[in-house]
């Protein structure tokens, strides 16, 4: 068995210190704040409290996808030192990242034949990129070769659920991550969006529901309705938050409550600035493994929220 490495990049909103102490390497998007550029270096470079607070304040940060140059460069250097690649990539439907890691992926491997390198477009986003990442790194430390890895994480990435709390559809629907008309009738009529990450990686508003309580207890009613084993789940779940450890918090006491076997494993993270911009402030966001996301339940819960 080759050895091998895997990768992923900041928007898996995964602690800097998770990653190191694992060994797994990573790239960073960028952000543009105030006419200037900043990596999403796990709020080391900008706080992530300063970042919020701006955002508070009516600033309008843009991000960067990671071009293919720098994906080039970043998997040669791995490959010069004799390592496979498993590189685990930002949803598609929410980036052009992805297709240009493969198209680094694609003319290394002419260069590089003897080596394997592998590129997944997880169709994930956030922590539930990171709950996929996890995932990857256990099998791996289990003992997984690399080309089995690499099927596993194409077979089960759309079994990560992503179920979202916006506090409003604002700056998704300004990063153009929802529909124009979504945005405008949830901010009309102040409640709280549910969002669902779909089959094709994309967001999908599909209820609205009034009130922070209420809202936040929806993200574990679907989750009771959609997690492996339901109600005896005994999996991961990972939560993420923008500036909103409160509520972040509240969710797991009541994912704790609701599924009694999974002892304790549930990670809380900041989301980082690159989906930060995108999602304001106020987002919580609950991920864990469940049914595959397919389109027959992606046109039933639309037609719901329609």
């Amino acid at each position: 068995m080759n050895e091998y490495i895997i990768s992923t990049c900041s928007t898996a909103d995964l602690p800097k210190s998770y990653l190191d102490e694992r060994n797994i390497k990573y790239l960073y998007f960028y952000f543009r704040l105030n006419r200037k550029d900043y990596p999403d270096d796990f709020g080391n470079t900008y706080p992530y409290k300063d970042f919020y607070n701006n955002i508070h304040k009516g600033a309008m940060p843009t991000t960067y996808p990671i071009n293919a140059e720098t994906y080039y460069n970043f998997f040669e250097q791995h490959l010069k030192q004799g390592l496979d690649i498993l590189h685990l990539s930002f949803s598609s439907g929410l980036s052009i990242s992805a297709s240009s890691a493969q198209a680094a992926c694609e003319e290394l491997s002419k260069q590089y034949p003897q080596r394997k390198i592998y590129v997944v477009d997880t169709l994930c986003a956030s922590s539930g990129f990171g709950l996929l990442v996890d995932a990857a790194y256990e099998y791996k430390q289990a003992g997984a070769d690399i080309t089995p890895l690499y099927n596993w994480v194409e077979n089960n990435k759309l079994n990560v659920h992503h179920w979202v709390r916006a506090d409003d559809l604002f700056h998704l629907k300004r990063g153009g991550r929802v529909s124009g008309a979504s945005a405008f009738f949830g901010s009309m009529l102040s409640v709280k969006p549910i969002i669902d990450m779909n089959f094709e990686g994309k967001l999908i508003p599909v209820d609205k529901v009034s009130g922070s309580d209420k809202s936040l207890k929806t993200l574990v009613e679907r989750m009771a309705e959609h997690a492996q084993s339901q109600l005896n789940y005994a999996g991961k779940v990972f939560i993420s938050h923008s500036d909103n450890i409160k509520d972040a918090r509240y969710v797991a006491g009541l994912v704790k409550k609701t599924f009694p076997k999974i002892n304790g494993n549930i990670m809380i993270n900041s989301i980082g600035t690159v989906i930060g911009a995108h999602t304001g402030v106020g987002t919580v966001a609950l991920f864990f493994f469940g049914d595959k996301r397919v389109p027959e339940r992606r046109n039933k819960i639309v037609a719901q929220y329609i």
